[in-house]
């Protein structure tokens, strides 16, 4: 058999009309280090010191740098998990995001993200899927919970 690269795709294809209202889509999980802060640092241009100077974070009853909320909220990217390869060329974009932010998030936490239909919204020509967005951390503790609104191809 002939290998053709234009066929090859990471997992099954499937369209609007094939999602479910509660299917789960969940991204690995990651350990949060010093490197994150760094990266998302010089990326934000955020410098306030309780993301980024233990001395500050300790002098103020915290057990060590904060991560920034977005930071966290990152982590919760359709991109890092298999949704994005399952719809393909039907993802037409990412269109809403809401968040809170419940419980700090510190290096040296492992996060684990998902994602939950919660809606589909069909139209004319595409349809919303609406996602329940979740992160704990390693002591199974809610630190994020929000919304995702992508639209799709049907």
């Amino acid at each position: 058999m002939e290998f053709d690269p234009k066929a090859f795709s990471v997992t099954e294809q499937r369209r609007f009309a094939d999602l479910r209202v509660g299917e789960t889509f969940r991204s690995p999980s990651r350990t949060v280090t010093d490197a994150h802060f760094a990266a998302f640092q010089m990326l934000s241009g955020d410098n306030h010191p309780i993301h980024y100077d233990v001395e500050y974070c300790k002098a103020r009853g915290l057990r060590g740098m904060l991560a920034h909320g977005f930071q966290v909220l990152c982590f919760s990217a359709a991109g890092a998990g298999s949704f994005p390869h399952m719809i393909g060329d039907a993802l037409a974009g990412f269109v809403e995001q809401s968040s809170k932010f419940l419980k700090g998030v510190y290096v040296g936490d492992t996060l684990y993200p998902a994602l939950a239909i919660t809606a589909l919204i069909p139209q004319s020509t595409t349809g919303i899927v609406v996602m329940a967005a979740t992160i704990h951390n390693q002591n199974s503790e809610l630190v994020l919970t929000g919304e995702h609104k992508y639209l799709l191809r049907k």
